[in-house]
Formats: C-alpha cells, sequence, structure tokens
C-alpha cells in the first residue's frame, strides 16, 4: 500500500472511531510506528487530522477533550516558557485567580514557595502544587468535579465566584482566534471561564500557539476579553500583530 492510500484509510478510521492510535495503526497496515507518525504529521499538515498524544482526532472533532495526561505532553517546552514568562505577571501582594488548565498548572509549579498571595483556583491541580506555600492564603472553589479536567463546575463554582474580586486571573483555553473567540469543548467549563473573567480586573490569558485557530464547542468569551496573551513563538509576528490590533497586548515566550 503506498503512503497516500494508507493515509486515506487512515482518515476514514478516524472518522468512523473519532480517534486513531499510532500502534494499532501500525498494527493494521504492518508497518513501523515511526511510519504512521510520518502519515499523521502530513494529515494533521494539510489540515485533515489534528495529532494528540499517540494518535489523532478528526480536524472538525469541536466537541472531543482529551485527558489531562494527553493534554499536558502537548508543547510541554512551550507551555514551561509560557508559565515562567507568567511569574512576572504576579502581583506582589494580591488576590489572584488561577483557571484549570495545563499551562496554569505549570504557572502554579513555578511559584516561589516565599511567595505572599491570595490565590482562587477551582482546579485540583493547581491547589495540590500550592497547598505547601505558607505564604499563600489559597482558597479552593468547590462545585462538582468533572474527571477529565480536575476542575470543579455547575452552581457552587459559578456562585463563588461572583462574590469575589481578584487583580488578576490567568486563564486557560482549548482554543483561540480573532474570529472564533475563546472556546473548550465543554460547557460547563466554559460558563465557569466566564465567570473567572467577570470576577478579575485584569485577564491574562495563558495558551500555546497550537490553540490559535483551534475552535471548539463552547464559546466563553472574545480576544477583546483579554488584557495579555502570553503564548510562545509558534504564532507568527503577523498573527501576534493582528491580535494586538484589537487591543490585546501580546508576550512570545
Amino acid at each position: 500500500m503506498y503512503a497516500p492510500e494508507r493515509q486515506q484509510e487512515i482518515l476514514r478510521l478516524a472518522s468512523e472511531s473519532g480517534r486513531v492510535d499510532v500502534l494499532s495503526l501500525a498494527e493494521e497496515f504492518q508497518v513501523t510506528a515511526e511510519t504512521v507518525r510520518r502519515d499523521l504529521k502530513a494529515l494533521d499538515r494539510a489540515g485533515l487530522l489534528r495529532r494528540v498524544h499517540g494518535g489523532a482526532i478528526p480536524a472538525g472533532s469541536l466537541g472531543f477533550e482529551p485527558g489531562l495526561a494527553e493534554r499536558d505532553t502537548v508543547a510541554a517546552d512551550e507551555k514551561d516558557r509560557i508559565a515562567a514568562a507568567a511569574l512576572g505577571e504576579l502581583p506582589a501582594d494580591g488576590n489572584v485567580i488561577i483557571d484549570a488548565g495545563t499551562t496554569t498548572v505549570r504557572l502554579a509549579a513555578v511559584v516561589p514557595l516565599d511567595s505572599t498571595l491570595t490565590v482562587v483556583t477551582h482546579a485540583l491541580p493547581v491547589a495540590a502544587r500550592l497547598a505547601d506555600h505558607p505564604g499563600i492564603s489559597l482558597h479552593l472553589v468547590g462545585g462538582r468535579v468533572r474527571h477529565r479536567t480536575r476542575a470543579a463546575v455547575d452552581a457552587w463554582a459559578l456562585s463563588a465566584y461572583s462574590e469575589i474580586n481578584a487583580d488578576v486571573v490567568f486563564l486557560a483555553t482549548n482554543g483561540f482566534s480573532a474570529g472564533g473567540g475563546l472556546t473548550t469543548p465543554d460547557l460547563a467549563e466554559a460558563a465557569v471561564k466566564r465567570a473567572v473573567i467577570a470576577a478579575a480586573r485584569r485577564v491574562v490569558l495563558l495558551a500555546d500557539s497550537g490553540k490559535f485557530g483551534q475552535e471548539h464547542f463552547a464559546r466563553f468569551g472574545d480576544l477583546s476579553h483579554v488584557d495579555l496573551l502570553i503564548t510562545d513563538t509558534g504564532l507568527s509576528p503577523e498573527d501576534a500583530r493582528d491580535i494586538e490590533s484589537r487591543g490585546t497586548e501580546v508576550v512570545r515566550a
């Protein structure tokens, strides 16, 4: 089987099952895993598939949401640079909200142990990384915990965020674009993200460049709601200028 034929069959399998994985495809076509990865890379570049950890999903799968473990391995170096750059946005002695997301978790992991802050979060992984900081007054927002993101959602979380005013929120997203705005696959997660935007005077979006142009099912805001976008150098200077022309400062870490 030639590569174009194999790639066409991969597209068919992805469309039928909603996901394909490298090892199963290698066994199916009796080729090496590296050959499959090259196929997936070619299909991803063509915009026909979206690569995820261990495999790929159809490009049009707006409602698909990989788990935390999968998402954490994507653009890991870029997320580390974004988190390091975000440290400079922490107020000296202020109130911050840290949203649920793999990049915001990395920010929590590098917050200095001697920081003196009030931190509010609905994300269990964020809270776990800050619980041993003696100078941080940590508030964990409750609600129904989504297993896929380890984040609290629904009425309790929305009520809690309606009662606070924070200096800054460090926001996460699954996708962002000038036209599509800020999006995530789940409506309940989107409602909480909308609430944290409303609860903060300054919004700092932490998002790697791979999320630029991605649009998911639930929209929770526009780039006009974001004061500062911290991303990586994978976002082109032209796209960065376009975003800045709409009023959002951009830092490419």
